[in-house]
């Protein structure tokens, strides 16, 4: 709304002496939103949406003193003085009391109650205008009491009523300064350097009004957008121009030092950059075969060197793994070993996974994928950790299950579900177990793992744990992805498109079931020459030294199944919810379209679960 000052405050300061000089009444504007309306009590004029201080004049209505005659009309008037009913009709205090004296200038009671009506209508007056900082309402409110006090102080109560619209006059020039300096800020034109802008024009209303409530929140918001500014270029890496924005957000409220939050912020995503410019870089080097991968390494460490502060450790890192690199050809950051465990023998292959960080879930515009797979968030390791370079086997398992005596879940229930090749899809099927295989016959040893629970998965890994001496767990669903996509950042494990030859086991386009089925949902043109789960290893390794991440059998990991990644843990830790039945399940399998063999692709599974299409691996925690 804008506001415009009135001639009414002025008219009061100019006509110190002849304060009735003001009571002629100026013709209002007209608009077809809002025609000329003169009120019932006929006394006050506005005109135009925003006319706020459009009230001119006020002339007391026709009072009819009644047949009861002043004694009548006094107690009328007290009555309504008494229910602060001071001006707006003919039944109004100030309305009779002003006929009183009319008829009879000497009538010292109707002066007297004229004088106490005033002073109320002063007081609301005072009120009005201590909340017409930010409320339209108010200050048209206060404007109007200026001309019911102009009137009736004629003469009477001159300092009351020069005081009360000096107090008009400035409450205007506060008002049109804020609403200017408002539409500066939505333009975006701050006046950060002087001149024109918001924050002059704030600066001036604070100057007629310290402290005034709407100019120090325009302030703040000056304050926040030059913040906004600096992390807006941050963004871009010039942190160099945003500590001048911030140096220019400090100076507006400068005892305050809100702006001290603005400059963690920009250090947040300072550090945030330097993190990912270090992972990129470790990416890099750990990718000899990509064209020039040490130089764009060496760019990256350039980029951190620019914007770090001296000693950054992850620049000093980084420049000695590129030293490492181009001197002693690629050091991998992967490293194999087994653990030995208590009774002789011992634990899973493991393979050390780099810490790092990646973008985990799925892209905005990635086909097939869901809302559960989003946000896509940055997630980093600070720490490596090793993983289990296959799936667990049937012989591994069955040494744990001989070791401790835990009865798996199948086992206790007496079935689980199966592969039916006679009509191609899944039933359930007695007798069937850990021992058995996807069509419910005994499997081999080096087959992984089916027909087992989350929970039995869990006891496994315990049992290593106990076994070993080392901790010994399922891997969070970041750890997983971050293993599966190990360094790719792609909508499958091996890039975007078809897979190449000997990707993994999955649904080829080529692939045929004994019984000379075929897939109705594939990979056209793939064919791996399984029907079923193959042999652990039985395809090529990832970047990280880890088999079978994108196919043959899905696998249970740690966390409790949510909907989406909205607040999950940032640092890849396992998001669990103690007591949660419902689990994830990541990881493509045998029998997985093309769209569930996605990096991203994740489903829920009740804990007590058990079929032919996952089985686990574990990780362990360096």
């Amino acid at each position: 709304m804008r506001v415009k000052r009135w001639a009414l405050a002025a008219c009061g300061v100019i006509a110190l002496v002849v304060l009735g000089g003001c009571e002629r009444e100026v013709a209002p504007k007209r608009t077809d939103a809002q025609p000329h309306a003169t009120r019932a009590r006929g006394q006050v004029t506005v005109s135009g949406d925003d006319a706020i201080a459009d009230t001119l004049t006020w002339r007391s209505p026709q009072v009819e003193i009644g047949p009861g005659g002043p004694t009548a009309a006094r107690r009328r008037a007290a009555a309504a003085l008494a229910k602060g009913r001071l001006y707006e009709d003919a039944e109004a205090a100030i309305p009779i009391y002003l006929a009183l004296l009319a008829r009879d200038p000497g009538d010292a009671a109707a002066e007297a109650g004229l004088a106490r009506a005033f002073e109320r209508l002063r007081r609301v007056g005072a009120e009005a205008l201590a909340g017409s900082g930010d409320d339209a309402d108010a200050l048209r409110r206060a404007h109007e009491i200026a001309a019911v006090m102009r009137h009736v102080g004629a003469g009477r109560f001159n300092a009351d009523v020069l005081a009360f619209l000096g107090e008009i006059d400035r409450a205007d020039r506060v008002w049109e300064l804020n609403e200017a300096a408002e539409r500066e800020l939505a333009a975006g034109r701050l006046g950060e350097t002087g001149g024109a802008g918001a924050m002059p024009l704030f600066r001036q209303a604070l100057a007629i009004q310290p402290d005034q409530a709407r100019a120090m929140q325009g302030l703040a918001a000056v304050e926040s957008a030059l913040i906004r500014r600096a992390e807006e270029v941050a963004e871009t890496g010039d942190f160099a121009r945003a500590e001048e924005w911030l140096q220019r957000a400090a100076a507006v409220r400068p005892a305050l030092k809100t702006a001290e939050i603005g400059r963690e912020r920009v250090e947040a995503i300072r550090r945030s950059r330097i993190a990912r410019l270090h992972d990129e870089g470790l990416t890099l080097l750990a990718e000899p075969n990509r064209p020039n991968h040490l130089k764009h390494a060496r760019e990256r460490l350039a980029e951190i060197l620019r914007i770090a502060a001296p000693g950054d450790p992850a620049a000093a890192e980084l420049r000695q793994r590129i030293d490492l690199a181009a001197h002693y050809g690629l050091i991998r950051p992967v490293q194999r070993f087994t653990d030995a465990l208590a009774g002789g023998g011992r634990g899973p292959e493991m393979i050390v996974a780099p810490h790092g960080g990646f973008q985990m879930g799925a892209r905005m515009n990635e086909a097939d994928a869901s809302g559960a797979e989003r946000p896509q968030r940055y997630v980093r390791f600070d720490r490596g950790f090793a993983i289990a370079r296959t799936e667990v086997t049937v012989a591994e398992f069955r040494r744990f299950v001989l070791a401790s005596g835990h009865r798996p879940r199948a086992v206790r229930r007496g079935h689980s579900l199966v592969y039916d090749e006679r009509g191609g899809n899944f039933v359930r099927r007695s007798g069937v177990d850990w021992r058995h295989d996807y069509l419910g016959r005994l499997a081999a040893d080096n087959m992984p793992v089916l027909h087992v629970s989350a929970k039995d998965a869990e006891a496994y890994a315990l049992w290593l744990s106990d076994s070993s001496g080392q901790r010994y767990r399922l891997p969070s669903e970041a750890e997983f992805e971050y293993v599966l996509r190990a360094g790719g950042t792609g909508r499958f494990a091996w890039g975007d498109g078809n897979p190449p030859a000997n990707s993994g086991n999955l649904t080829g386009g080529g692939d045929r079931s004994p019984a000379g089925r075929s897939w109705g949902n594939a990979f056209i043109g793939y064919r791996d020459g399984f029907w079923g789960p193959a042999p652990v290893a039985s395809f090529r390794a990832n970047a990280f030294g880890i088999h079978d991440m994108e196919g043959n059998v899905s696998e249970w990991v740690a966390d409790c199944w949510h909907d989406g990644y909205r607040r999950a843990p940032v640092h890849g830790e396992a998001w669990v919810n103690p007591g949660c039945r419902t689990r994830v399940v990541r990881g493509g399998a045998w029998a997985s379209s093309p769209a569930q063999t996605r990096s991203a692709w994740r489903i829920h599974a009740e804990a007590d679960t058990t079929n032919v299409r996952t089985g686990f691996r574990v990780v362990r925690d360096l």
